[in-house]
């Protein structure tokens, strides 16, 4: 405790997102908070978009869900895809800030606890092997491996293999995104027996018209998972 106590007269804890001092470590500062747009309320039981209204208990989906046939069940969001939410995002994601693993996963813990079952898979959305080598470490592989671990779940960080780089999806629209996966994702041969009735959990860092997480969950449940689920830390959203 005195070491603990010395540490923290040295090293203070300071702010995720910015270099403020805060009371507890992995915390945001008050400005931080206000600025980071956390998905509170009524939800899409679908994508976890937020929606106008009240919860009443019964599942509801956003318009996009209606539109398009999700091939997951069910699926949550931790905050919205603009200001600090781009931020953090960017930062897990192109920044070497692994840090931000830990109270992410924390964050998502809480979003998806009412999909979790005692025998989920929690998977991430692939990258090619290129992009890897490139990038380090695959942002939805590290909040996977956190989530696993917070909720004493198994994780397999290579369940996916992306069979071809596929070019980036800035940019595209929605067509255009679905046509640039199309067949990139399949089912790791070493384990496809741990997806034999079992449901699974995909994890990503961002959903925009979730072409990618459809063809991960179609590969899934080709594999003979029992069902999927979805849960990422931003959702790019219309209105936001």
């Amino acid at each position: 405790m005195r070491i603990q106590a010395a540490v923290r007269l040295i090293y203070p804890p300071q702010c995720l997102s910015c270099d403020a001092l805060v009371t507890t470590d992995f915390g945001l500062c008050a400005r931080c908070w206000r600025d980071t747009p956390f998905i509170a309320g009524l939800v899409c039981d679908c994508c976890g978009t937020p929606l106008p209204g009240e919860e009443g208990g019964a599942p509801v989906q956003c318009d996009d869900c209606l539109a398009i046939a999700r091939p997951w069940s069910r699926g949550r969001a931790v905050m919205l895809y603009r200001d600090n939410g781009v931020r953090l995002v960017m930062a897990l994601k192109h920044g070497d800030r692994l840090d931000l693993a830990r109270p992410a996963a924390d964050w998502l813990r809480r979003a998806v606890a009412p999909l979790l079952a005692p025998d989920t898979l929690i998977a991430p959305v692939p990258l090619h092997w290129m992009r890897l080598i490139r990038r380090r470490y695959n942002q939805s592989a590290v909040l996977g491996s956190a989530l696993g671990k917070l909720c004493s779940l198994p994780h397999c960080p290579d369940l996916l293999l992306r069979r071809r780089n596929t070019r980036s999806q800035e940019g595209r629209d929605r067509e255009g995104r679905f046509v640039n996966v199309e067949g990139a994702i399949r089912v790791n041969p070493r384990h496809d027996w741990q997806l034999a009735g079992r449901p699974v959990l995909l994890v990503d860092d961002v959903m925009t018209s979730g072409a990618t997480l459809a063809v991960c969950a179609d590969a899934c449940l080709a594999a003979g998972a029992a069902r999927v689920d979805v849960a990422v830390l931003c959702r790019v959203a219309k209105d936001a």
